[in-house]
């Protein structure tokens, strides 16, 4: 009896209906982007200080400039290191007091103002900006600060719980199913937090946001590469990866245009309801079909695709058999991924470097939006180093390898990091391709792992081994936003050293793995711990059969 694989031998393996789908599903992996890195457009921090009544009066009576407003009235001016002063305390004066002066109004009452008592921000704040975001409306600063780490951290929250508990949905009740369900939810939970009265209910919505959102990216990518053919699955699942980055370079120019965050979240969220019309394209996965049995409905399926490639079936395919019905079922369980020495080894090291792809991947674009001079364009070129990442990934994979490419992808993303920090302010433009050079780097390290995890465990606990390695990246992503913001308040760039270290840790970390290029999947536990030893008998056995079976054509 064939299987999948080798029916779409027959009926096309990426023609015209793998095209048509690939391309429906990457526009539900570029939309992706706005709730996966949309915090640095919708958590924007602007310059702020403190709003004290009677000053904007006593500014038109003196005539004073927006630069001398602020050099009369807020302290710390002009001290690279009393950030927080101009941010968050002010005087405790009355400034609509009659007494003040025009010509520095505090010499009345104190000789030297640093003797003026502080207070921190009675009224709100002032914002330096022409647009907003969920920082200017909810006052997200100061003592409030940490609730937007909480935004995001809960958006990584939501990708853990959902990706895991959706998976197994998907699984149970079937790709499509779960991929409009989750659709539908995400359109919803969208449009809601675009009309959220409070921080709460924003909040909320986002969480909601986050447990179908990556979810359904991921079954979008286990669509697609159930639709193509083996030979095509690898390079497939890189450009699905790839139309996220042209989501992200879609994305910075759709908050240029909409520099308010409830316009930009209607923006972003409306084109998730024309993916409901997914429901008439994309059919469910005949492999899931296969897998449950279901096989009437899926060699419908089967025909449909090879009548849209033009392809005929042919006649002697009247049987379906799914791949797991070879060999002795076996039940995987979590301590197959620790209990023999090797394969307990890749755990740790793919784990980790699960969490510092996302670490280092989220870290450096809410960096770059806090430490950018120009938010929009920054993340415009930063994307655009995405491309030749997945380029040169396809290149050097089947060239090289996979283990020295991904361990240099690393380290250039921690030296890059490294290097940042001691270019000078001055020199923006040799920051700015520092900077692009370790995304490209953590970009990089991110698509191979993705990769490389499936390829170093044997078939029976390979689902399960990608599963839980890859909750390490959400995970990081938790934490990301804290790490971020919070060590900026100490340093600006002391969110580098951290990202440097941990990127380093990482690629030579990679080097302790076995190479798996021109390498079978391992099959069984044993496979999977010898992978790192030299196959020569086999290779000689290989060699000798070729040898024996060319005789008799002789």
């Amino acid at each position: 009896m064939p299987t999948m694989d080798d029916i779409l031998d027959h009926i096309g393996e990426f023609h015209l209906f793998q095209k048509q789908t690939f391309f429906l599903l990457a526009l539900l992996s570029a939309t992706f982007t706005p709730i996966y890195v949309g915090i640095v457009f919708l958590g924007f921090v602007p310059s702020h200080h403190c709003r004290s009544p009677g000053v904007s009066e006593l500014s038109q009576r003196c005539g004073w400039s927006p630069a001398e407003e602020l050099n009369y009235t807020m302290p710390g001016l002009g001290a690279a290191d009393e950030v927080f002063l101009r941010q968050c305390m002010q005087y405790e004066v009355d400034w609509n007091q009659s007494t003040l002066g025009c010509v520095d109004p505090l010499a009345s009452l104190a000789a030297n103002r640093s003797h003026l008592p502080l207070v921190p921000c009675q009224h709100g704040w002032v914002y330096d900006t022409h647009g907003s975001s969920i920082v200017t409306e909810f006052n997200l600063v100061c003592a409030n600060s940490w609730m937007l780490d909480l935004f995001q951290s809960a958006v990584n929250v939501g990708f853990f719980v959902g990706s895991v508990g959706i998976g197994y949905l998907a699984d149970r009740f079937g790709r499509k199913f779960c991929l409009l369900a989750t659709i539908l939810i995400n359109a919803l939970s969208g449009v809601l937090m675009a009309i959220a009265p409070t921080y709460t209910w924003m909040l909320l919505f986002r969480l909601i946001q986050g447990l179908v959102s990556k979810a359904g990216w991921l079954i979008g990518y286990i669509l697609i590469t159930e639709f193509v053919g083996l030979s095509y699955r690898r390079t497939v699942g890189i450009f699905y990866q790839v139309s996220f980055t042209v989501g992200l370079l879609m994305l910075a120019g759709v908050a240029y245009a909409l520099p308010h965050w409830r316009w930009l979240q209607f923006a972003v969220t409306l084109p998730n309801f024309c993916f409901l019309l997914y429901y008439w394209c994309i059919p469910e996965s005949p492999r899931w079909l296969i897998s449950q049995n279901k096989n009437a409905k899926a060699m419908r399926i089967i025909k449909y695709i090879a009548k849209k490639n033009g392809k005929s079936m042919p006649a002697s395919i009247q049987r379906l058999r799914a791949e797991e019905e070879v060999g002795e079922k076996l039940n995987p369980s979590f301590l197959d991924l620790v209990r023999t020495p090797q394969i307990r080894k890749h755990t740790l090291i793919l784990m980790y470097n699960w969490f510092t792809g996302s670490v280092l991947y989220q870290g450096l674009i809410m960096h770059m939006g806090l430490a950018g001079d120009n938010v929009y364009l920054d993340f415009f070129y930063s994307a655009l180093v995405e491309f030749p990442a997945a380029f040169i990934i396809i290149l050097t994979i089947d060239r090289i390898g996979r283990r020295y490419p991904w361990a240099v992808s690393n380290m250039v993303a921690g030296v890059a990091c490294l290097a940042s920090i001691f270019i000078p302010d001055d020199l923006q433009g040799l920051r700015v391709a520092v900077a692009c050079l370790g995304r490209m780097g953590i970009t990089m390290a991110y698509e191979m792992v993705c990769l490389v995890n499936a390829e170093l465990y044997p078939t029976f606990i390979r689902n399960l081994g990608v599963m839980v390695c890859s909750s390490m990246c959400d995970i990081g992503g938790i934490f990301t936003p804290f790490l971020v913001y919070r060590l900026t308040e100490v340093w600006l760039e002391l969110p580098l050293v951290v990202f440097a270290v941990i990127g380093l840790i990482a690629g030579g970390l990679v080097l302790l793995l076995p190479e798996t290029k021109g390498k079978a999947l391992p099959e069984t536990i044993e496979e999977a711990e010898n992978m790192q030893r030299p196959r020569k008998n086999k290779e000689k056995v290989i060699y000798l059969q070729i040898k024996k079976s060319d005789v008799p054509l002789n």
